[in-house]
């Protein structure tokens, strides 16, 4: 399968403009001075390929992956703020979260996730860009990263900054031309490294394999043992999520999202009581799409590509947006 700038680079022959989507996870503890929470705006945007097809997008003005015009409604019906599961990888419209939820309830969906980041990003991510007359936020949890991800972004002096100081912000939307520009260098310098890496592939798979006899191996799937002050960290960042949701005038609802390891190995549940418990706790509605969506299924892997490791193929997004629907529509 070719690469992601293999299929960048094909359709740059056609379409000058056309980018590659650009994790804010790449700005994560760069000692930068600005952290971009989006991507490249206004843009035709490649993105992934795990069901066969590459994802193609084009981007909104703030370099989200959603219809510009939904950034006029005067009402919209479902934020959604996420990873790259709420982001729609790796399927494309209309099978993705926001446009089911788009579909079944007629109404506007804005989309503010992105691929590899945590909660901490996501917050940070509300405090930018969470906009009057929306109805309900749908805070969407990956069970696979995102206490990891939440690890790794406590760490970062501006994203810490969101949680320390309740009145700092980037204003991010004033500098739309400045995230670009941040993004475009990325892209540039990710070409480069790419191009080196291909060089030297048949040395890289040589030294893997005699490097692999070496490595630990893991017991579990979901290895990740978070400290408590983590969860302490975890419950701060939605706390205060709650009550920026609520001041605002919306529903949060929170929806807790399985990974793949789940139903092909023994896990451990221990990281998915306490976060359910810290969820209760906080009083927030929380749909438990392990419980309602994976564990109906007669084979829980069938909602993956392929029945392989990976995000949720159509047929698993479909049923993830229809859960949500139906417990959140009245």
């Amino acid at each position: 399968m070719r690469s992601t700038f293999e299929v960048y680079n094909d359709l740059k022959k056609t379409d000058k403009k056309v980018v590659v989507n650009v994790s804010p996870s790449y700005y994560l503890n760069k000692n930068v001075d600005f952290y971009p929470l989006s991507s490249i705006s206004n843009s035709k945007t490649v993105y992934c390929n795990e069901n066969g097809y590459w994802v193609i997008y084009k981007s909104d003005r703030f370099g989200f992956n959603n219809p510009d015009d939904v950034w006029e409604k005067k009402k919209i019906e479902y934020a959604l703020i996420g990873d790259s599961f709420g982001f729609g990888a790796c399927v494309n419209s209309p099978n993705d979260i926001a446009s089911v939820l788009k579909n079944l309830s007629n109404k506007s969906v804005l989309n503010l996730s992105n691929n590899g980041v945590g909660p901490l990003s996501q917050y940070a991510t509300l405090r930018e860009y969470l906009t009057p007359g929306i109805k309900k936020v749908l805070w969407l949890y990956y069970e696979g990263n995102d206490l990891m991800n939440l690890n790794n972004e406590l760490s970062d002096e501006i994203l810490r900054s969101y949680l320390d100081d309740k009145n700092f912000k980037q204003d991010l939307r004033e500098n739309q031309a400045k995230v670009d520009n941040f993004a475009r260098n990325l892209i540039e310098e990710k070409k480069r490294r790419e191009l080196n890496y291909i060089k030297n592939f048949v040395k890289l798979e040589n030294a893997r394999g005699a490097l692999n006899k070496f490595l630990p191996k893991k017991n579990q799937p979901n290895y990740f043992e978070p400290q408590l002050d983590l969860y302490d960290n975890l419950k701060t960042v939605l706390e205060l999520t709650k009550k920026l949701v609520t001041e605002n005038k919306s529903q949060l609802y929170f929806i807790y999202l399985p990974e793949y390891p789940r139903y092909n190995n023994n896990y451990d549940n221990s990281n998915y009581l306490a976060v359910k418990k810290i969820v209760k706790d906080l009083d927030i509605e929380i749909i438990d799409i392990h419980e309602k969506v994976f564990l109906r299924h007669q084979n829980p892997l069938n909602l993956f590509p392929f029945g392989l490791s990976g995000h949720y193929n159509e047929e698993g997004y479909k049923k993830v947006g229809n859960t949500i629907y139906n417990f959140t529509k009245n």
